[in-house]
C-alpha cells in the first residue's frame, strides 16, 4: 500500500482476522488506524504482548466475546436474583 487509506481497506477486507499490528512512527497515524480496524486486539510497534488481566478475543467473524479479566466474568456467567423470605 502507498498510502494510509489503502492500508485500511486492506485491513477492512479482511473479515476473519483476530488481531492486527501496526507499525508506524506516527503515533497519531497509530491511534486513527487502531480506532477504525474492527479486531479483537491491536497492537502498535510490537506483536504478541499482552497482560493477562486484560480481555481478548476476536470480531467478525474471528469470533464473539472476551476472555480474561471482568469481562470473562460477565461472558461466562449470568445474572440470576434469588428472593428469600423467611
Amino acid at each position: 500500500f502507498d498510502t494510509e487509506e489503502e492500508a485500511l481497506q486492506i485491513a477492512i477486507i479482511s473479515h476473519d482476522a483476530p488481531a492486527t499490528a501496526i507499525y508506524t512512527s506516527d503515533i497519531g497515524r497509530a491511534n486513527r488506524l487502531a480506532t477504525q480496524i474492527e479486531v479483537g486486539l491491536c497492537w502498535v510497534n510490537s506483536w504478541f504482548l499482552r497482560d493477562l488481566r486484560t480481555p481478548f478475543g476476536g470480531s467478525k467473524q474471528s469470533g464473539i466475546g472476551r476472555e480474561g479479566g471482568l469481562h470473562s466474568l460477565e461472558f461466562y456467567t449470568e445474572l440470576r436474583n434469588v428472593m428469600v423470605k423467611y
